[in-house]
């Protein structure tokens, strides 16, 4: 059962004094935020003009904005829908198209898309302390594994559809097919390059080819038109290469991740590298002289002093009793969005990341109610590197990265992935969010107030809402550390 809040919290009053002065954020107008909101602070930053791609025309282009009638659901949907990943496959079909029933193509792969994420965040989680901070960039993961699809032979190409829930996609409905998700990517990778919407989101592929290596006509013309990758043949022994590398990464990346790329092996075939960068300013901005030094509640016997934004205002939230967690939505300028979920107990963040799916999220979302609310949250920054082989293997990627890899779309030259890092960094302050990430591949009613705390471990999801496309999601158990 999920409900609003305001039935729920009993939070005691965490006032501080920070320098300069005691400050009352209750005593802060509503219109405080018309007034102090800059909603053009986010400029092109000189992007060229042809970094953007005109999307409303690539809308019209042909009918892949549009939903279509899925299939017949076989089983009927149980009412109690908690499990992320149910034991019988007919029970998560009925789930998976339950959830896809009055949403568009688009936002249909962003399901499948978000739960191949929370199922690699499981994955990567096991591997980590409990302690430990998190960060991934699901749709440009989800990119890069698309990206591979259109080189890989059939067994390959099996394995990927599968693993990333693409094959759940595709027989969902009569009307789709395996071009149906690259065409889709092609309108997600354009969604994903706005401007002039008060936010910075931008997804960027390359791929990188040694040089002599024959590469299939077809697979560079797949590539370009539905990635705008362009294969460029390259001597990964040249120095030359590794720096031009890195500066288009920094650059593309505003400076973010810098020489994510520290050394090559003269023997790789190909690379993939896939940016994700996003730059967001909250609707309603938390004032910089309300921030002040609180506790945060790491584990029952740790705690640490952090920097604590504090603000009041219109905001949507709900109380998961199911799986004992509160839920805020913090939103950017333009649409976009920031989940914040937090378990009630210090003990509760492993159940909630074991239970997290497109269908809970959905279920929140749906569940929410608009009330004014003081909201006290950590300011953060996170800065993380994963290599994701062992943990795509887990996940049934397993030709992939085997000399048994088939990517005969790709090349008559036998080649297995041997390189696949994901990093990426956030920034969360009193302006907004900053974030950016990379994945290589290597071959309500006003009247009642409440207050919403974040002075414990919790979960963050960043969406973009017209696609429905998880961007970035993550845990902070420590704001003090990246």
């Amino acid at each position: 059962m999920v409900e609003d809040l305001s039935e729920h919290f009993s939070f005691q009053d965490p006032r501080g004094r920070p320098q300069g002065g005691e400050v009352d954020v209750e005593a802060i107008p509503l219109d405080f935020h018309k007034e102090n909101t800059v909603t053009s602070d986010l400029p092109a930053e000189d992007f060229e003009d042809d970094d953007y791609i005109d999307f409303d025309k690539l809308l019209g282009e042909d009918d892949y904005s549009e939903g279509d009638e899925i299939d017949e659901i076989a089983t009927p949907a149980p009412d109690v829908d908690i499990s992320a990943e149910p034991t019988d496959p007919k029970v998560r079909r009925a789930r998976l198209l339950r959830l896809f029933h009055g949403q568009t193509r688009i936002q249909r792969l962003n399901i499948v898309n978000a739960n191949f994420g929370f199922r690699l965040y499981r994955s990567l989680r096991n591997d980590l302390n409990q302690t430990d901070n998190v960060l991934l960039a699901p749709a440009g993961i989800s990119i890069a594994m698309g990206m591979m699809a259109l080189g890989a032979g059939p067994e390959t190409h099996r394995q990927l559809y599968q693993a990333l829930g693409f094959a759940d996609f595709v027989n969902a409905s009569a009307h789709y097919e395996d071009q149906t998700v690259h065409k889709l990517f092609r309108k997600l990778t354009h969604r994903l390059y706005r401007r002039n919407f008060g936010y910075t989101l931008r997804a960027v592929s390359d791929l990188y080819i040694k040089r002599d290596v024959p590469v299939s006509e077809a697979f560079r013309a797949e590539v370009k038109a539905h990635y705008y990758a362009e294969p460029q043949s390259v001597d990964f022994q040249d120095p030359a290469f590794l720096e031009k590398a890195n500066r288009r990464i920094e650059k593309l990346t505003k400076g973010l991740i810098k020489e994510p790329l520290k050394s090559v092996d003269p023997n790789m075939v190909l690379m993939l590298l896939n940016y994700l960068y996003f730059k967001g300013t909250w609707e309603q901005k938390f004032p910089k002289d309300a921030t002040y030094q609180q506790t945060f509640r790491v584990t029952e016997k740790h705690s640490v002093r952090v920097p604590m934004m504090q603000n009041k205002g219109s905001f949507m939230a709900a109380a998961d009793h199911q799986l004992q967690c509160d839920v805020l939505q913090l939103p950017y300028v333009g649409n976009v969005s920031m989940l914040v979920a937090v378990p009630r107990k210090l003990s509760g963040m492993r159940a909630l990341e074991q239970d997290i799916s497109a269908t809970v999220v959905n279920r929140w979302i749906s569940n929410m109610t608009n009330r004014t609310r003081v909201v006290l949250f950590p300011k953060f920054k996170l800065e993380k590197q994963y290599n994701l082989i062992p943990n795509l293997k887990e996940l049934g990627l397993k030709d992939l990265f085997e000399e048994t890899g088939d990517f005969s779309r790709m090349s008559s030259e036998k080649v297995a992935v041997n390189w696949l890092k994901h990093q990426g960094t956030i920034t969360v302050n009193e302006e907004g969010t900053e974030a950016a990430a990379l994945t290589q591949v290597g071959f309500m009613p006003l009247s009642t107030q409440t207050r919403f705390v974040v002075d414990r471990p919790f979960l963050f999801l960043i969406y973009e809402h017209r696609t429905n496309c998880l961007v970035f999601m993550g845990r902070v158990v420590d704001p003090s550390q990246n």
